[in-house]
């Protein structure tokens, strides 16, 4: 039940409008002026602040201001008369929801009531999901509800302390940066740098330099001698990412610096000694490498110490809805912030659930990012989506898969079903849940799932 605040002078004026609001199914708390209404928003939650204009001592516009000051979001509504129209407009312009002229009926109260708390109750929705996120499904800018995601936390959690290579697989775009930092900035070497290297960002022949330094004229355009990435990252972490790229021979020498932890720079001959951790990264799976003699086995076993594997964005789905809110709130700064996205409509979140993400997270970030740009509203709608992904993304929807010879009516029943097993995935077997996700009644799933003998236990 969302508390309202009525905020009044005239000393009868707020026992009606609170039996108003209650008969509409909300609490009302009372006040006299604005510093009893601000003392009253320190001790209570309150969802809407309803106020005259015109007060004595602390007038509208100013318990306007320490509201705003309490709580930025939190919707004001002030109540005026014809002659203060013009500071009515002042108000709008420093915060409030929307003001109401007096004498007004109850049902234009009500309305302007109903879609302020609307509006906050999505906020306060967000808030409370961000909060969740942030204390529940995340570990640094890593977020995840998934099994296989909290899987990959624990891992983090367990070899953050200690000084153990680790090996991070996966496809491109699922975050594998990330938990490198994670990692780096959970641990002891926190505040010794975090060095990161693409190993196929620089031609082979620069790549060596780069890691291993050179020395004046050790090459044509050495004019100095220059610190590879090894010794920059002294004390800290060095991350090597696509580390399957690495050339046969800089795999004997990076191998050789894991073992002794000495190199010489290129041009050398002094023995350079360091004390790094390495983090190696890679969107191969490098004992597959290792089987087809593209890897070295000795270096395979040093840099497996401690394995994880990101999971594509497509296998953990229940993740869909904490990564969307995440963007969102990330690029809220794209939009006039007087009409901030708050979420995306049911069937762009049912289209983001059939696509397959090649890209991962990389790709549902760009997405985003690119359709809170376009959005006029305040909800993201099919339209909004860039072009090119929504060509991509109703690919899924060609015959070419399906026979020709294939019967209408059990290709429909097989559609129906796997639609039906995939919203029970995502949901986790709630059935109310997945029931909405299919845009169908509770009922109408129960039907379903016995018509295709489907059992599950309600969670």
């Amino acid at each position: 039940m969302e508390t309202i605040l009525i905020v009044d002078d005239e000393k009868n004026y707020p026992p009606i409008l609170a039996a108003v609001m209650e008969e509409e199914g909300f609490e009302a708390l009372m006040a006299n002026s604005g510093e009893e209404a601000l003392n009253i928003l320190k001790h209570s939650d309150v969802d809407l602040v309803l106020t005259d204009m015109k007060m004595p001592s602390m007038d509208g516009i100013a318990l306007l201001e320490n509201v705003k000051i309490k709580d930025p979001e939190l919707p004001v509504i002030m109540m005026t008369a014809h002659g203060t129209v013009e500071k009515a407009v002042e108000a709008m312009q420093k915060g409030a929801y929307s003001y109401i002229m007096k004498p007004f009926d109850n049902e234009s109260l009500i309305l302007y009531v109903n879609k302020a708390i609307s509006m906050y109750r999505v906020i306060k929705e967000n808030r409370r999901l961000r909060q969740t996120v942030k204390s529940q499904y995340s570990f640094g800018n890593i977020i995840g509800k998934s099994k296989k995601m909290q899987d990959v936390f624990e891992i983090i959690r367990k070899v953050a302390p200690v000084s153990a290579t680790v090996l991070v697989e996966g496809e491109s775009g699922t975050g594998k940066d990330l938990v490198a930092k994670s990692i780096h900035f959970n641990g002891p070497r926190r505040d010794y740098p975090f060095v990161a290297v693409n190993c196929t960002a620089l031609a082979k022949t620069l790549l060596e330099s780069e890691l291993f330094g050179h020395e004046r004229g050790s090459f044509t355009g050495a004019i100095s001698s220059k610190k590879g990435r090894f010794e920059l990252a002294d004390g800290g972490t060095l991350f090597l990412d696509e580390i399957g790229e690495l050339s046969p021979s800089l795999q004997v020498k990076l191998l050789r610096v894991l073992q002794d932890k000495t190199f010489e720079r290129v041009g050398g001959v002094r023995q350079v000694s360091v004390n790094f951790r390495l983090i190696a990264a890679t969107n191969k799976h490098l004992k597959e490498e290792v089987r087809k003699g593209r890897f070295r086995e000795d270096l395979f076993y040093r840099l497996n110490v401690v394995h994880i594997e990101l999971p594509p964005l497509r296998h953990r789905p229940e993740d869909l809805h904490l990564l969307v809110d995440h963007f969102i709130g990330k690029y809220s700064n794209v939009r006039n912030q007087d009409s901030p996205v708050k979420g995306i409509e049911r069937q762009v979140e049912r289209l983001f659930f059939d696509y397959n993400w090649p890209g991962n997270v990389r790709e549902l970030e760009n997405v985003i990012e690119r359709a809170m740009v376009l959005c006029p509203d305040e909800i993201l709608n099919v339209d909004d989506l860039p072009k090119d992904f929504r060509n991509s993304i109703f690919e899924f929807q060609q015959l070419d898969g399906i026979p020709e010879d294939a019967e209408l009516f059990k290709t429909l029943i097989d559609i129906e079903k796997k639609m039906i097993l995939r919203a029970l995935k995502t949901t986790g077997n709630v059935q109310s849940d997945a029931a909405q996700l299919l845009g169908i009644g509770k009922s109408g799933l129960n039907k379903k799932l016995k018509k295709h003998g489907i059992g599950i236990k309600e969670q």
